[in-house]
């Protein structure tokens, strides 16, 4: 893994700690605290009260107003301390992974990058989860201003005091399932990027300069990688606010299907998408970036 990577994931890491913030609240349980009641007035004249989700705008104020701004840093040293670990990990099982399949299919092909991918992820989440799940329980530690705040060693001792090692591996299946979610990008990219090129096949830039040919590339291999990861990460999004929701303190989830039918069975189907729209802001402009430099790099190797 290079210095450079691992340096671009820590800034990111800490300019989008704000939104990660945002987006964990939301997930959680506890956004109950954030939600208002809005009276309606029924055609008997009586009246009810109707649950109604916030949107982040409105968790980021509260959140500004009952923790102040520090509060939208809360988790970032987990995050920092995993950025490291969980891209070498990732790194190198993709590219053991990769050396095998080459052997078995047709070299670099989709089927490779997809398996690779998934295996990579899975031994990534294995080994990091811990470090994921005091991130996500610092996070949902909301304290007024002026309240100490809980500390990562002390999350630590508190998660091993009530559960033991195994406490730390809580919300692992719903990551499993986010594995998924590679699958999906993989495929729909993979799609995409064929139409552009049968596309860029039967267009008539052959006279074009290179230099407009090669930005033309590099633009269409953005859009396809940002379509991707937008109807990958949406249509795999609920294992999200399943793995937040596992994380929480409390024994009242317990596995991957039983909360996702609790969910789904208190707070309807659209709870299953809150932060959904945060986490897309958080990581798409990310994804499309590294998907079309990565291109931008094999095609400049290939000459």
């Amino acid at each position: 893994i290079s210095n450079r990577d691992t340096c671009g994931g820590t800034v990111g890491a800490i300019l989008t700690c704000p939104l990660e913030v945002v987006k964990t609240r939301l997930q959680s349980s506890s956004v109950t605290l954030y939600i208002s009641e809005v009276q309606l007035n029924t055609m008997a004249g009586a009246s009810v009260n109707r649950v109604v989700s916030p949107g982040p705008l409105h968790c980021l104020k509260v959140i500004l107003e009952k923790e102040g701004p520090r509060s939208l840093f809360r988790g970032l040293g987990p995050n920092l301390v995993g950025v490291a670990p969980s891209r070498a990990i990732y790194f190198a099982a993709y590219s053991n992974c990769k050396e095998k399949l080459n052997d078995v299919f047709d070299p670099d092909s989709t089927q490779v990058h997809m398996i690779s991918a998934a295996m990579a992820g899975f031994t990534a989440i294995t080994a990091t989860n811990p470090i994921w799940l005091i991130k996500t329980r610092l996070q949902l530690d909301a304290r007024n201003r002026g309240e100490r705040r809980m500390g990562a060693f002390e999350c630590v001792r508190k998660v091993y005091q009530t559960d033991g090692l195994k406490g730390f591996y809580r919300g692992m299946s719903a990551s499993y399932a986010g594995i998924s979610e590679t699958v999906i990008h993989f495929v729909i990219y993979e799609s995409i990027k064929q139409k552009l090129l049968e596309h860029k096949t039967a267009s008539t830039m052959e006279n074009d300069e290179e230099s407009v040919k090669e930005a033309s590339d590099f633009v269409g291999m953005m859009l396809a990688a940002a379509t991707s990861k937008t109807c990958a990460t949406t249509i795999a999004y609920p294992h999200e606010v399943v793995r937040t929701r596992l994380r929480e303190e409390g024994t009242k989830y317990r596995s991957f299907f039983q909360t996702l039918s609790l969910v789904v069975q208190e707070e309807g189907y659209g709870s299953l998408y809150r932060g959904l729209t945060t986490h897309l802001v958080r990581q798409i402009p990310n994804t499309a970036i590294m998907m079309a430099t990565y291109e931008l790099v094999v095609y400049l190797l290939n000459g």
